[in-house]
């Protein structure tokens, strides 16, 4: 019976699992599944539009004062970048950003070995100069003595004429060396004062008093007054800014700048602070028009100044219809771009950014300022916005922000 008994690697294959057909079929249909997948995911984020976004401005000055408002940013009026007046390479940068500085504080040296030892060599000729007048003053002095005394020995015939005449010749020859010899020390002394003035420029001082805004070179490299090409010298060593200069400069509509007035009382706001109401007013309307913006340039003072201001801030202004107190309370509302200001279902919306979504909410408008439309109801400061929201945009739709959405 054990010679009768058959082994498993001599037995028939009956086919006891599924067919190969039938993997391959599970196979495309898992393949199909995955394009139609992708296929709709593809086609569900061509759907979502890209949208811009802003932030709903509070509302600064009391209640009915603004007359118009306008953004712009604040800049220096006094600011410089600081040079050198000569060629050299920095041997002291005595400066970081952030620093105050005075009027004539020194602020980097350059390599001056040169220029020493030109200065050195001016202030010995100079004083050889000086030391000639001297000498030849000694010798006038004497030529002088010599001249008197002849002319006593020839009045009394003890001497000839003509003694006394070589001995005034010798007193006018030391006069007129004399006087060369002044003008040589003259020139010597306007070496001199080259000389130091050039030997001044390896100093580099602050021109006014300020704060330091930028650091452009380090010990080690050669700055110019004059770019020479190829990036490799400096022209600047710093940037000095005067920060009691600040004012700000903001964009005004052409067609709303009649109603801006040189000395006219504003509020400024600015962007980083805007619970801070700043007294302001209109210092000049700037006679110049943007064709290209369709603006105007207002100059707008600031009133009170600290270190929160600094330049190219951005800043709101409001222009006031008379001067108000600035601890006032801000009247209500916020204010959004005209642009945000949708009409759905015959209701004026703006769709607010809710993670991936937008929410319309219903709003309450008031009399617009400018270009900016005045929400009194349905929006909060701070609250983010969709600017321009397409036609097929609804409560709830999935939106992408735009790469230039803030």
């Amino acid at each position: 019976m054990k010679e009768l008994r058959i082994q498993g690697t001599e037995r028939d294959d009956h086919g006891g699992g599924p067919p190969k057909w039938l993997w391959i079929l599970l196979v495309v249909l898992v393949v199909l599944a995955l394009l139609a997948g992708g296929g709709w995911w593809w086609w569900r984020q061509s759907q979502v539009p890209d949208v811009e976004t802003a932030v709903a401005q509070p509302r600064s000055g009391p209640a009915g004062a603004a007359v118009l408002q306008a953004t712009g940013y604040v800049t220096a009026r006094r600011a410089a970048t600081v040079s050198t007046q000569i060629t050299g390479t920095l041997t002291a940068v005595l400066f970081e950003e952030g620093d105050s500085v005075a009027k004539g504080q020194v602020l980097a040296r350059l390599e001056d070995n040169a220029l020493r030892a030109g200065l050195d060599m001016a202030r010995a000729n100079l004083k050889s100069a000086q030391a000639n007048i001297e000498a030849t003053r000694a010798q006038l002095a004497q030529s002088q003595s010599d001249l008197k005394r002849q002319d006593e020995l020839a009045a009394s015939g003890m001497s000839t004429r003509q003694a006394a005449e070589q001995a005034r010749t010798a007193v006018n020859s030391y006069t007129a060396q004399l006087e060369a010899r002044r003008r040589d020390a003259d020139a010597a002394a306007a070496q001199a004062a080259q000389a130091q003035v050039n030997f001044d420029y390896s100093v580099v001082k602050a021109p006014f008093a300020g704060v330091i805004t930028a650091k452009a070179a380090q010990v080690g490299e050669i700055v110019s007054p004059l770019s020479a090409g190829g990036g490799f010298t400096r022209t600047g060593v710093g940037t000095i800014v005067d920060m009691d200069s600040l004012e700000v400069d903001v964009d005004v509509n052409e067609a709303y700048i009649g109603q801006v007035k040189a000395d006219m009382p504003a509020q400024a706001v600015l962007d980083a602070y805007p619970d801070w109401r700043i007294p302001a007013h209109v210092i000049a309307v700037v006679p110049s028009a943007d064709r290209g913006k369709a603006t105007v340039k207002v100059r707008v003072a600031l009133e009170q100044k600290d270190q929160r201001v600094v330049p190219d801030m951005g800043v709101r202004v409001s222009f006031l219809a008379a001067k108000q107190d600035a601890q006032a309370a801000p009247p209500p509302g916020v204010l959004v771009p005209k642009s945000a200001v949708a009409t759905r279902d015959g209701a004026e919306v703006v769709f607010v950014v809710v993670g991936q979504n937008a929410a319309a909410r219903k709003v309450k408008l008031g009399t617009p300022l400018g270009e900016q439309a005045v929400v009194l109801d349905g929006l909060k400061a701070g609250d983010p916005i969709v600017v321009n929201p397409p036609e097929a945009l609804r409560d709830g739709g999935e939106i992408r922000l735009a790469p230039s959405g803030r």
